[in-house]
């Protein structure tokens, strides 16, 4: 059940989602979606949110356990992007999504919310300060502001994606920030040129139509 909410919520949004959209979606009488959930819709929105939480999590703890290079930092944006260009850029982070509609609402949420993405930029802050001990990164550096900014770009950049249906303006926040991360380097390489991807003609191609992209399926969305 909570999974199935999960899905629905991420593709169609928090508050759109209500209780009878989760029950036709499982076969669930009212009866057993109560048994479970007493509270109603907001108990079972922050099921979801816990649920969401921990597959990010493990995810993100997976791909940055070992981060410790410039090369790390690289593979870990282009699966990211990868990722959401598997459903045109729509959608955006599920996370991300779920603090736009729940902080000004339910404040035990505001408060998870906060919680998971200092964990997830304290991954990152791990991988800076791997960095730091492997003479990459200047003992200068601050790892937790790197992971902060380097937060925000990817957040900002998947509500731009999100706006747009397009990954160019995610990709583009992302190799900004991992450009300024380089620039304090101790062995910098020469500036790359900006990385393609599936669906990068964000602002050349404003004036023309742009090609509507197939959606997910609600119940198997493709990253979140």
């Amino acid at each position: 059940m909570v999974s199935s909410a999960a899905d629905l919520m991420y593709v169609r949004g928090v508050n759109a989602v209500t209780l009878d959209d989760v029950r036709a979606a499982t076969g669930t009488s009212k009866s057993q979606l109560y048994k479970h959930f007493p509270a109603g819709k907001p108990e079972l929105v922050r099921a979801v949110l816990a649920l969401r939480a921990e597959q990010i999590l493990a995810r993100e703890e997976q791909r940055l356990a070992r981060l410790k290079s410039m090369s790390g930092l690289r593979r870990w944006r282009d699966a990211l992007v990868q990722g959401a260009a598997l459903q045109g850029g729509a959608y955006g982070c599920a996370l991300g999504k779920m603090t736009v509609e729940l902080s000004d609402q339910d404040e035990q949420a505001r408060t998870s919310l906060s919680g998971h993405f200092a964990t997830w930029e304290g991954l990152l802050a791990a991988g800076f300060r791997r960095m730091q001990d492997d003479g990459i990164l200047p003992a200068t550096a601050d790892p937790d502001a790197l992971a902060t900014g380097l937060m925000a770009a990817l957040q900002g950049g998947y509500l731009l994606a999100q706006a747009d249906h397009d990954v160019a303006p995610m990709a583009t926040a992302l190799d900004m920030a991992l450009a300024h991360i380089e620039s304090l380097t101790s062995r910098p390489t020469k500036t790359a040129k900006p990385r393609k991807t599936a669906t990068s003609s964000r602002r050349a191609s404003a004036t023309q139509p742009r090609r509507k992209t197939a959606a997910p399926s609600p119940e198997l969305p493709a990253d979140f």
